[in-house]
């Protein structure tokens, strides 16, 4: 059965099944979205109007048998963040689960005619549309236990938190693991915004029953998966017992660091003297000390063996957030002159419950702290923002929406963005490739747009 496209037309709440169009046929995750928001999506429009869309889609062999780490799914739309295009793309259980529907893509246009919030919920059978007002000002660790509660067969559950609500522009839209948290995250670009202007707050896909994937030519498909599972593991960072296995994406802490390429209290510095006790080192120590549910190689999605996910513990066992990815430790914790792991998984749950962006997040505390609002370091300062960003107060509004739109707010000069959106973890002055990265894509200061790590 050849891949169709799902388009779901939220003025009229009617959902059509389309057969994948040819001049798409061959394209996946990042490809296919970004094709169909340049085919379908005017560049002129309001990325929160009625013209904009959200188009989601799995992996290029999503689904497929056995294809190692292949649950990534990507989004697309125009940016209110950057005001242009822009992709953003999560692990966690969608990706497969949209792919063994038969879907290529999911297109989300429209607006609801009424104000009204929705739950949508697709699988086998097709769509259905529910009234999702019980469910608004959730944050995302409820909407998950509440939607695996309503629907038995541990669906994936892509929703939006308080800040997605709001449509602020820097609202992510999460997606739910196997132990059904809501770690994975579409975080960049506001993507969660568009997704509010949608009137959606939670999306449900069930795969039990689906048409799975066809696989075309399953003797070359074999051999393909083979190579590429014996690629990973035999590659010292993915390989077991390799960096992303044992640390996560963290492991990179010590080593930028080092490079002087760390970002620390914004951007005014490439080291941080505190560098090691945020590291990926410090979060496996405390994991295997703490023992409980804690665990590092963990899956953040089935069938991945890279394993470069992690649930950090309480100090008593029981789980306290999945995941502290490098990301979220810059900007979360050298960025603003924090070196308390503690903090930043407070910090990190935080933005998975609300919806929020860690990159974002943390870089415009930062700024708050390069404007004398906070002084860096300050932990309990750092935590009641995001008392302010949850209760929706004017604050909590203003630091919302990111980087550029607090810096104007408080007079701070020094504002580390590029088209709009705040430079991820790699200070470009040191690491030179990644600042060229920067400077040409289309989509702002984004490490996933190319992955220039070099002096």
């Amino acid at each position: 059965m050849a891949k169709q496209v799902l388009r779901i037309n939220m003025s009229d709440l009617k959902a059509t099944y389309e057969e994948m169009p040819e001049k798409w046929a061959r394209w996946g995750g990042r490809g296919l979205t970004s094709t169909i928001v340049i085919d379908e999506v005017d560049p002129t429009c309001h990325p929160l109007g009625p013209s904009n869309k959200l188009v989601i889609a799995p992996g290029w062999v999503s689904g497929s048998p056995a294809a190692p780490s292949s649950g990534r799914t990507s989004f697309g739309a125009k940016s209110p963040l950057t005001g242009g295009i822009k992709e953003a793309n999560s692990g966690g259980l969608s990706s497969q689960k949209i792919a063994k529907l038969g879907l290529g893509a999911i297109i989300i246009e429209g607006m609801p005619k009424d104000g009204k919030w929705y739950e949508i919920f697709i699988d086998k059978d097709g769509v259905k549309f529910e009234d999702a007002a019980a469910l608004m000002g959730k944050g995302m660790y409820e909407i998950d236990t509440l939607m695996w509660e309503k629907y038995p067969n541990k669906p994936a559950v892509i929703g939006i938190g308080p800040v997605g609500e709001r449509k602020l522009s820097n609202a992510g839209i999460s997606v739910n693991d196997p132990e059904n948290e809501p770690g994975r995250y579409a975080g960049r670009g506001g993507l969660g915004a568009v997704m509010g202007a949608r009137g959606i707050k939670v999306m449900i896909v069930d795969d039990k029953g689906g048409p799975g994937v066809e696989i075309a030519n399953k003797e070359l498909f074999t051999t393909g998966r083979k190579k590429l599972t014996a690629a990973i593991g035999e590659h010292a960072l993915t390989k077991k017992d390799g960096g992303l296995w044992l640390f996560g994406t963290n492991v990179l802490m010590n080593i930028v660091n080092e490079a002087g390429g760390l970002p620390t209290r914004n951007f005014s510095a490439g080291q941080f003297e505190g560098a090691a006790k945020i590291s990926g080192e410090t979060v496996k120590e405390n994991i295997e000390k703490r023992g409980g549910v804690g665990a590092y190689h963990h899956a953040c999605h089935p069938g991945c063996i890279m394993q470069c996910s992690s649930i950090y513990p309480h100090e008593d066992g029981t789980a306290f957030v999945s995941v502290i990815e490098y990301e979220t430790a810059f900007s979360l914790g050298a960025n603003c002159g924090i070196d308390d792991i503690e903090y930043i998984a407070q910090a990190t749950r935080e933005c998975n419950d609300i919806g929020l962006d860690t990159i974002e997040a943390g870089n415009t505390i930062a700024i708050m702290m390069d404007g004398g609002q906070l002084e860096f370091g300050d932990t309990e300062g750092a935590l009641k923002l995001f008392d302010e960003i949850r209760e929706g107060t004017a604050l909590g509004r203003v630091l919302g929406q990111g980087v550029e739109a607090t810096a104007k707010a408080f007079g701070v000069y020094r504002v580390p963005t590029v088209k709009g959106q705040s430079m991820p973890a790699y200070e470009p002055r040191a690491i030179k490739g990644i600042g060229v990265t920067y400077a040409t894509t289309v989509m702002g200061a984004d490490h996933t747009a190319g992955y220039t790590i070099a002096p």
